[in-house]
């Protein structure tokens, strides 16, 4: 039998992953990050002690062995501190990228490729096809729950040692799956929120870990100061609540100038964008296309591009102009349903700077 490693978050979309790969004949152990976090009052969230014995009934249930790895540290050096440096600088990261790109697929598939296994599988909603001599990232076939946005760091190379065992379900069936099966966790509700923010949201988050905290000026787009802010790393591109200014218009934070230390305003209309440029391009294609599909944020459908390599970054020029495009943000490509690459959105081509 093939022996497969599933990371198991204690949730029921892994649990079902385990279940299903089990059932097909595959030789399967479970293995849960232990990252260390814990709320107020001693009650763990998704990344806590209760995930991992959620995660161990799941295999103690389907006769499968069970393995928690310590990865506080790596959370830390690789999610959480870029996290607030990130914030810091006036962007909008995703740690949940980041978490699949240094932790999943990162240091879990090597752990994987280092102790025989043949292959690791996660519960995300996408697939991957052969495709001549390669592979491709695929969406999923739910493409209300389809989760390639956060995948498109995985490495061309080790897409063939990858099972996505979701791929042609959708989150019904899953809950069905795991209620017949009996599984412990087949009704536990899904976390929402990044598991290491706790407390007061993310500036409070950002301050406590010594993040850029300095009040300072909101001005609009001539320069002129409107109010002030309370520490950039409260803001983001496209937010309107939190700004406390009297104006004619609603007003939106347009940009976040972290060199000046300062948050710039307007109208809606002054949020859209015709383009980006993205660094950190992780490509998973022979060859990039003239024309494409980006998707700018997770819940954003994909628009029509123009895509060309500008040096070690990517241009795309949006067909329609896209509202709030966030720097730290990922824009992922694609072409129909294969996942082209992606990258961090470093600059965005507004018409009036």
């Amino acid at each position: 039998m093939k022996r497969v490693l599933v990371a198991m978050s204690g949730g029921v979309d892994s649990s079902v992953a385990a279940f299903l790969l089990a059932e097909t004949g595959y030789a399967v152990t479970g293995v849960t990050m232990c990252l260390g976090i814990w709320e107020q009052g001693d009650r763990a969230r998704c990344c806590g002690k209760d995930s991992i014995d959620d995660a161990r009934a799941v295999c103690d249930r389907i006769r499968i062995a069970h393995h928690v790895i310590d990865f506080a540290e790596a959370l830390k050096d690789k999610v959480i501190d870029k996290f607030v440096r990130e914030y810091s600088r006036g962007r909008t990261p995703n740690p949940c990228i980041d978490c699949n790109r240094y932790l999943k697929f990162g240091r879990l598939l090597d752990m994987a490729r280092a102790t025989g296994f043949d292959y690791f599988a996660t519960g995300h909603y996408a697939r991957i096809e052969r495709n001549g001599d390669g592979y491709r990232l695929m969406k999923a076939k739910d493409k209300e729950k389809d989760q390639t946005y956060f995948l498109y760091p995985i490495g061309k190379d080790d897409l063939s040692r990858i099972l996505f065992p979701l791929a042609d379900y959708n989150k019904g069936e899953i809950r069905t799956i795991a209620e017949n099966a009996r599984l412990p966790v087949a009704t536990k509700a899904e976390s929402q929120d990044i598991c290491f923010v706790t407390g007061n949201g993310y500036g409070q988050f950002i301050r406590e870990m010594g993040g850029a905290a300095e009040p300072g000026p909101i001005v609009d787009l001539k320069g002129r100061e409107v109010g002030r802010h309370e520490g950039i790393a409260s803001y983001t591109v496209g937010q309107r609540r939190g700004l406390a200014i009297a104006a004619m218009e609603p007003l939106y934070v347009v940009s976040v100038d972290a060199e000046n230390n300062r948050i710039v305003v307007g109208g809606k209309k002054d949020l859209k964008a015709s383009g980006l440029y993205a660094g950190e391009f992780n490509c998973l294609v022979e060859e990039m296309p003239v024309r494409g599909e980006a998707k700018i944020r997770y819940r954003k459908h994909a628009a029509e591009c123009t895509i060309s390599i500008a040096g070690d970054r990517i241009r795309v020029d949006f067909h329609d102009p896209q509202e709030s495009i966030t720097p730290g943000q990922a824009v992922v490509l694609y072409r129909g349903d294969e996942v082209l690459g992606g990258g961090v959105i470093e600059e965005v081509l507004h018409g009036y700077y």
